[in-house]
């Protein structure tokens, strides 16, 4: 049964609601909902503009143990990063697993975070790689996707199945959420997520 979120039911200029609106490290974190007319579902998105070593929004109501997670999202500035990502499995602010794509960097990576230490993981099949290189155009909309299922987590970036991660840390179920970096301004939309049983 999946859900999407589109912001579009909050008046813009407000934070939204049920969520936890952090971050992971110091900083501060922008959280704010806002009118784009190049929303994939307008009119609005949720767009962070803040300054943190990871600004992290958490979806207070799900517990998804096994499922997925998939947001449009577009990269609109960021000298230092110009990242988006999605969270699975988080117990709070500082320990959970995420998915990121950077503009600057033109790739996608997948991390675990433990205790605010953020680690990348090992592509199945290719030990020692930093994620996969991806085209990440700024100012265009994309869509990510993680699909996690037990120990073994499949990256979907722009509709083409990128690569899997195996990793046994986090077995229990906990929030999804948003994530971002240093001083990216980042735009989300249509954020839907599901539980598989």
């Amino acid at each position: 049964m999946a859900q999407t979120l589109n912001f579009d039911d909050a008046p813009a200029g407000t934070s939204p609601e049920g969520w936890i609106l952090t971050m992971t490290g110091r900083g501060e974190a922008n959280w704010t909902i806002e009118p784009d007319h190049t929303a994939p579902s307008k009119p609005n998105v949720l767009k962070q503009s803040g300054r943190a070593t990871f600004p992290v929004a958490l979806k207070m109501d799900t517990d998804i143990r096994d499922g997925f997670v998939e947001v449009k999202f577009k990269a609109v500035a960021g000298s230092e990063d110009r990242a988006a990502g999605l969270i699975w499995r988080a117990k709070d602010a500082a320990n959970y697993y995420v998915v990121r794509a950077n503009a600057l960097e033109d790739n996608v990576v997948l991390y675990k975070t433990i205790k605010g230490v953020r680690t990348s993981l090992d592509i199945v099949g290719s030990k020692g790689g930093y994620g996969m290189k991806a085209p990440v155009a700024s100012g265009q909309w994309h869509v990510l996707r993680c699909d996690f299922a037990g120990t073994r987590f499949r990256v979907t970036y722009d509709g083409r199945q990128l690569f899997d991660v195996e990793d046994a840390t986090i077995s229990h179920s906990g929030m999804i959420g948003l994530w971002t970096k240093a001083d990216s301004v980042t735009l989300f939309d249509d954020l839907t997520y599901g539980e598989v049983k």
